[in-house]
């Protein structure tokens, strides 16, 4: 097989293969914006590209890269590959090509090859999941369809359609994402931690209770729609607080001090732990004024995104390739590293307002390195045929 098949055989392999790269690149260039050394994107305010592109770019490959292998293991159908894969891989980097500056094609030319990813991404999962008829995998593709409503709004904005497109676009987003890790992590973190365990001889012993289990997604998605129609106000505040509780309790139940020997597991732990951690974060500041709203929001988008994401892209290539599940040597680094930077990033700036660029700067540096070292991991595994000889 040549390179390029094997890397267009599953959406993991392109797409988790992106998302390291870019989650490296994005903040060393945005650490070079806040210093003065690159000229930002001249189409739009400088922090919106940049929460843009985190959301759109980075996340979105993630979402893509786990949705278009997972989908298939859960409806049985057949997974994307070749020039199927390659053409939506192609959407996502045209997207990034197009958001580099914004004049280099005119607006509604670079807005419409940036939206058009998300749609075709729902396209394609669409048929399967139809076609399983399993209800509890329905909401994938709305969600999608939302994230493109949202990505339409921050275009609007830039267009001078939709004043404040931008932000509610961008938070509408965040909520959405959040959405997908609870509902996701909700499932893959208890289940890989029970098979562990059982694997271990020991009976798992995880608890869960049924009234939070029914409550917790509406729960998240009541903080949705408190963000759009008031935001940064008492009911949102509430709202979040009401989702951090329940969350909470949810990863109480789910006995994670009892994998700390095994990094691939707690790391997953670790970041949905972030979510009622940043939910909290973004009550206190809605409720009581502190912490910064920035500093909450990076709770959740670099503490829970960036830590759950990274979990996710380490593990889900190893089975899919062939190989156990026993963490690559080094890879614990870049759990510690994302941390770092995530905790760096919440509470640097509300600790040391004075030194507000050298701290965002530091740890926009730890985040990137996180992502660096996971992409020179894992590269080689990506982009190498199965271990067992199978197709994938």
């Amino acid at each position: 097989m040549t390179t390029r098949s094997v890397l267009f055989a599953r959406g993991f392999r392109p797409f988790f293969l992106l998302a390291g790269a870019f989650g490296c690149a994005l903040p060393l260039v945005w650490v070079a914006i806040l210093a003065g050394w690159v000229t930002p994107p001249r189409a739009w305010m400088p922090i919106w590209w940049h929460a843009h592109e985190m959301l759109f770019g980075f996340v979105a490959a993630a979402i893509a890269g786990f949705l278009l292998t997972a989908v298939p293991v859960w409806t049985g159908g057949r997974a994307s590959s070749g020039g199927r894969l390659a053409a939506v891989v192609a959407l996502w980097i045209a997207g990034r090509l197009a958001m580099l500056d914004g004049e280099l094609l005119p607006r509604g030319v670079a807005a419409a090859v940036d939206l058009a990813f998300l749609p075709t991404l729902a396209a394609v999962l669409a048929p399967g999941l139809i076609a399983a008829r399993q209800p509890r995998n329905y909401g994938f593709v709305p969600v999608l369809i939302a994230l493109f409503a949202a990505n339409l709004m921050f275009h609007l904005d830039a267009l001078g359609h939709f004043e404040g497109g931008a932000r509610r676009g961008l938070r509408l987003a965040v909520d959405l994402v959040m959405l997908l890790l609870v509902v996701i992590g909700g499932r893959i973190v208890p289940t890989f931690t029970a098979n562990a365990l059982r694997r271990e001889g020991t009976e798992p012993g995880l608890r869960s209770w049924p009234w939070v289990e029914r409550l917790t997604v509406p729960a998240v998605v009541a903080v949705a729609l408190a963000d759009g129609v008031a935001p940064r106000s008492v009911a949102s505040g509430l709202a979040a607080a009401v989702a951090a509780l329940l969350l909470a309790v949810r990863v109480a139940g789910w006995q994670g001090h009892r994998v700390l020997r095994d990094s691939l597991l707690w790391s997953l732990h670790l970041g949905y732990a972030w979510v009622p951690v940043g939910l909290a974060c973004l009550a206190a500041s809605d409720l009581i004024g502190w912490p910064t709203p920035t500093s909450a929001l990076h709770a959740l988008t670099a503490g829970a995104f960036g830590t759950m994401i990274l979990a996710v892209m380490s593990r889900v290539p190893l089975g899919h390739t062939g190989r156990p599940f026993t963490a690559i040597p080094g890879i614990a680094v870049a759990y510690a590293l994302v941390t770092a930077g995530a905790l760096l990033r919440s509470v640097g700036s509300v600790a040391w307002p004075a030194y507000a660029f050298p701290v965002t700067a530091l740890a926009g540096l730890l985040w990137a390195a996180a992502f660096g070292v996971f992409t020179v991991l894992y590269a080689p595994i990506l982009t190498a045929p199965r271990v067992d000889g199978r197709a994938g």
